[in-house]
């Protein structure tokens, strides 16, 4: 009797919800709450701006005015935003913006286009100079994704006076062919397609390149990189100033690490830890995968897995970096697990270390991009042939393999022109020692990883270190190792 109960109580609630979910598909598209009505949806986007210290407006559109006078006369430059990716099934992975759209815009949503006019023209009665495609508000995605600022959050947090919604643009009338130059970096092509959505990035690509067909060109494409890293290359104030947070999170962690350390940790505990204290400090997420290599993974370069346990002994090479309102840090430091160095990892950090404080002092403004690399290399090859490491000093590539310097900013890797050091460059020092077991020398250096890495502005005078808040020397290293950790103990 009971079961028959319960059965019955089961096609009562399977009904009704059928006649639910048959009442809610047949309402109208005018029964639908509008933007006015929905209580999560408010007219001033300006309230749902949580950070007081985001790039102005005046910013973006400086950055605009700064390619426009590198752009070619009767030109258009053309950028897009980042696609949204799968990563299965109906989760999509953490949206993050093209560095160049964002640099240009400050828009941080996606299914977005910007044009950027040389000259002035006319477009519905206006004299204009660029315009910007954007993702309309839609309250039922707002409830589920976000909220959007539309047209008018647009003109107004980011300043733009032009502003039409993606839909627009497979309509808009604009003819390509009238430029003599159209510049264009070709989008990433892992782009989805929504076939419900006239907006969407992949239609927004698809009726650009069905309006300018044969105008696309490799060298033209190539021109607007060159110019973009010619801009991006020099940080301005503004951008400073959210690197240097970015980079003081990073140390933080670093320092915290160092106190935290211990034998029979596992890597990921070193990641959690280190992933902490960027959030607790405001960091929206890592700049890149967080490195933090023990043992035998210290001689992997970009070791990402990060599941080993630590043990007494082993070396720990903790390359990581916080981003921070799109800007990110990069500093690397290598920790011995049991608080101490033995005499061969003393002797190679210190030899790191040494070719590291060379290629910094080579940091000047006027020399070659390539400069602190080259006397980082001459420090090694010198010392690994003193240790009889290596016997000749072409076989100091076995050892150190990679580049000592690459740009900071928008991208760990960031974009610019490697030509002679400026004033405004962030780059990278990160010499490094690498030596696998099974390397052709003395095994008592075997599984020995060494990379010490700082970021590095380059002014009219001496080369400031951006992250010199972490210590880098043994001995300050060992002691701040016997201090306790805040956040474990």
């Amino acid at each position: 009797m009971l079961a028959t109960f319960f059965v019955y109580m089961r096609l009562n609630l399977f009904f009704f919800l059928l006649v639910c979910t048959a009442s809610f598909a047949q309402q109208s598209p005018d029964s639908q709450p509008s933007i006015d009505t929905l209580p999560y949806v408010d007219a001033s986007p300006e309230r749902f701006v949580y950070d007081d210290d985001l790039l102005s407006k005046s910013f973006h559109a400086g950055r605009r005015q700064a390619l426009r006078d590198l752009m070619p006369n009767n030109s258009v430059a053309v950028f897009f935003a980042s696609p949204v990716r799968n990563r299965s099934n109906d989760v999509d992975f953490e949206y993050h913006q093209d560095p160049n759209f964002f640099y240009f815009s400050g828009l941080q949503e996606p299914h977005s286009m910007l044009l950027i006019f040389k000259e002035e023209v006319q477009y519905d009665g206006d004299s204009i100079n660029e315009i910007i495609f954007i993702q309309p508000r839609d309250p039922s995605k707002e409830l589920w994704n976000g909220r959007r600022l539309g047209e008018e959050g647009v003109k107004r947090i980011l300043g733009f006076d032009k502003v039409l919604l993606n839909e627009a643009f497979a309509d808009f009338n604009i003819d390509f062919s009238a430029y003599s130059q159209l510049l264009y970096s070709t989008p990433l092509d892992d782009i989805r397609d929504n076939p419900t959505s006239k907006g969407d990035l992949y239609s927004l690509v698809k009726h650009f390149e069905q309006k300018v067909s044969t105008k696309l060109t490799p060298e033209n494409e190539l021109m607007l990189d060159e110019m973009v890293a010619k801009l991006r290359q020099i940080k301005l104030t503004d951008e400073l100033t959210l690197m240097i947070n970015a980079i003081d999170f990073t140390c933080a962690a670093q320092r915290e690490l160092m106190k935290a350390l211990k034998p029979g940790m596992n890597e990921y505990e070193a990641e959690a830890l280190i992933e902490y204290v960027f959030m607790k400090n405001g960091a929206e997420h890592p700049g890149f995968p967080s490195i933090l290599g023990g043992g035998e993974n210290s001689c992997i370069l970009h070791y990402v897995s990060n599941r080993r346990e630590l043990k007494a002994g082993d070396l720990l090479v903790c390359d990581i970096g916080a981003e921070y309102h799109n800007y990110t840090a990069d500093v690397t430091r290598t920790l011995p697990v049991s608080g101490k160095f033995t005499e061969e990892q003393a002797l190679i950090y210190n030899i790191v270390l040494e070719a590291q404080q060379a290629g910094i002092n080579a940091c000047k403004e006027g020399n070659k991009f390539w400069a602190p690399g080259n006397e980082a290399k001459r420090i090694i090859t010198k010392r690994l042939l003193e240790l009889e490491i290596i016997a000749t000093p072409t076989e100091m590539k076995l050892y150190f393999m990679h580049g000592t310097s690459h740009y900071l900013g928008l991208d760990v890797h960031d974009v610019g022109l490697y030509g002679p050091l400026k004033r405004g460059n962030v780059i990278t020092v990160e010499p490094g020692i690498y030596i696998p077991e099974g390397s052709p020398c003395d095994p008592k250096w075997w599984n020995i990883g060494v990379r010490i890495e700082d970021d590095v502005l380059i002014t009219d005078d001496v080369p400031e270190v951006l992250s010199s808040c972490v210590p880098k020397t043994i001995a300050v290293i060992e002691a701040l190792m016997k201090e306790k950790s805040l956040i474990t103990r």
